[in-house]
């Protein structure tokens, strides 16, 4: 069966994160019994081209008697993905969410078909289908059709010798894959900051709320991306917190996002890290309550499937759980995490883009970046220190597939607390691997004046953006660094 290995995959990802088994009572129904979501306004709307009758009256009762297609939807995959029915036959299409745990729906674009279910909902629709012809179906929730949830419907004719229409033949596919011209205004994303050092030694009561937000905003100076944020920036804000804190988090989901979004911190201890509960509906929010049981610097990110698809939009952060007498004191502190993008199209064509499925399955980003775009570390958003102090980052790897190998040119860390462990650091490391979900603590002590580049030290990785930039200011030090002959000329390659 074609998607078998996807629907494995898949159906393993979202079982983990919501305990939700799908079992084997379906009925003669079209069953959509993912946890995937588009939130479609005013429930199930129904469009009356002039190609398919949507009747419910007696003639059309008595002409074919109504009868249910028998399609199955588990995580990723339509089963039957073919569907054959008679020219002039009733059928009936009906949507089943009741064990979903988020709106779903399924589109026949060509006939008008759009049938759409909240969580724990049922709708269906009566259809007489009067042109032969094959026609698409799919799920239209961002990703989701590109990762296996497409079918074809064959209406077949009772006149062998009419003409089928060919859906090829219409205009509804012009322009899909269009990228955009850039608007006016367009500009990059704002600087995310680290959160301020906590100088309370007690847990409290702590409320943090954040918003997913989607962003179109500069990934390169000529190319956009349609990003999904929380907060508006990626990554999300740094949520810093004392052990022992009971933490109350509410996700609001704007009203302009495309889809259900949530949230799954490796910082909480709970069924999918809270992914389970904060599956949050368009225009709705989310409360979640837990208690931060362990120090470290932990990646958060939303975990709606397709959860790749929304980690690599932006969607995710750091919470920062800091032990109950904090890490030593340092003079200033960065906030720095890596992201792999994939654009639909040619990754430096002007215009805005959005996300290639494809190229996200394959594992071959077309940028690799720090905070979200390429030289959101550089300029004026430089991180920025003075020879004798000391500078701390948070860094953090969302993915959502690519380890970086963290690095800073011409500077050694002084610790490295990987994983932000407080109880184990590392001394004197050049380079650090992070995984993606992962994250680590690195401290230095900066005693030469110059620029820094931040890379990950898989260098090919350079030209796809990963860089950024540490400038130190203050008084040379021949002690420790002094060129001694440096010739600039046209032969010397500087």
């Amino acid at each position: 069966m074609k998607n078998n290995n996807k629907l494995s995959t898949n159906t393993d990802i979202l079982h983990s994160y919501t305990d939700h088994n799908i079992g084997s009572k379906t009925t003669l129904t079209l069953l959509l019994l993912t946890s995937i979501a588009l939130f479609v306004s005013g429930g199930c709307t129904v469009k009356q081209p002039s190609i398919v009758d949507a009747k419910s009256n007696a003639d059309a009762a008595t002409q074919v008697k109504p009868t249910e297609i028998k399609i199955n939807s588990t995580e990723f995959n339509y089963n039957p993905a073919r569907i054959n029915v008679k020219e002039g036959q009733s059928v009936t299409f009906t949507l089943d969410n009741s064990q979903g745990l988020i709106e779903h729906n399924v589109v026949i674009k060509e006939l008008g078909v759009h049938l759409a279910a909240k969580a724990g909902l049922v709708t269906s629709q009566n259809l007489v289908f009067k042109h032969p012809g094959e026609y698409d179906f799919k799920c239209t929730v961002p990703g989701h059709q590109e990762s296996g949830m497409s079918g074809k419907l064959t209406v077949e004719p009772t006149d062998l010798s009419a003409t089928p229409i060919n859906p090829d033949d219409d205009d509804v596919h012009a322009g899909a894959d269009k990228i955009l011209d850039l608007p006016k205004g367009i500009t990059h994303l704002p600087a995310r900051k680290a959160a301020p050092a906590l100088i309370r030694r007690k847990p409290e009561f702590v409320e943090v709320e954040l918003d997913a937000i989607p962003v179109t905003a500069l990934l390169t100076e000529k190319v956009g991306y349609n990003y999904w944020t929380f907060n508006g920036t990626v990554p999300g804000p740094m949520i810093r917190l004392r052990q022992g804190d009971t933490v109350e988090l509410t996700l609001k989901n704007s009203p302009l996002s495309p889809v259900t979004h949530s949230i799954d911190s490796h910082g909480i201890t709970g069924p999918g890290g809270g992914a389970k509960f904060t599956q949050t509906a368009v225009g709705d929010k989310s409360i979640l309550r837990f208690k931060a049981i362990k120090p470290g610097a932990y990646v958060y990110h939303c975990a709606t499937p397709v959860v790749p698809h929304h980690i690599s939009n932006g969607m995710y952060g750091l919470m920062v759980v800091e032990p109950p007498r904090g890490w030593p004191k340092v003079d200033h502190e960065f906030y720095v995490m890596q992201g792999d993008l994939y654009l639909k199209g040619k990754a430096d064509q002007p215009g805005i883009h959005d996300v290639s499925i494809q190229k996200m399955n394959a594992e071959e980003p077309d940028y690799v970046v720090f905070n979200g775009s390429v030289g959101a570390l550089s300029n004026e958003n430089a991180l920025k220190a003075k020879v004798g102090e000391t500078v701390r980052i948070f860094f953090g790897v969302g993915g959502p597939n690519i380890t970086s190998s963290f690095h800073v040119i011409g500077e050694m860390f002084d610790k490295v607390y990987t994983g932000g462990n407080p109880s184990e650091f590392t001394s004197n490391v050049q380079t650090v691997m992070v995984p993606a979900g992962g994250s680590a603590i690195v401290d230095i002590k900066l005693d030469v004046p110059g620029t820094y580049i931040l890379v990950d030290h898989s260098l090919s990785r350079l030209q796809k953006g990963a860089a950024g930039f540490l400038v130190v200011e203050g008084p040379d030090n021949p002690d420790v660094f002094q060129p001694v002959k440096f010739t600039k000329g046209k032969d010397s390659g500087h």
